[in-house]
């Protein structure tokens, strides 16, 4: 374990029972936002518009028969 870790640890040791819930909230909000960095702009949601825009684009992109397979989906996903 990294000495960075081990303080970690040590830290939430002695937290209260109270403020346990919220360590882990912001912990998993700290390992979403560190995804969100890494995916790809195509899946990131900026606003309303940008969502209206991309869901147009897949119903385009159904109509013009440009689809994937459930696995390819998930091949994809694996190499984000």
């Amino acid at each position: 374990m990294s000495i960075e870790k081990q303080r970690l640890y040590n830290e939430i040791d002695t937290l209260p029972e109270e403020l346990t819930n919220q360590v882990i909230d912001f912990i998993e909000y700290l390992k979403l936002s560190h995804i969100d960095k890494e995916a790809p702009d195509s899946v990131i949601i900026e606003s309303k518009k940008d969502l209206k825009e991309k869901l147009q684009k897949g119903i385009d992109d159904i109509k013009a028969n440009k689809v994937y397979s459930l696995n390819e989906v998930f091949e994809k996903i694996d190499i984000i």
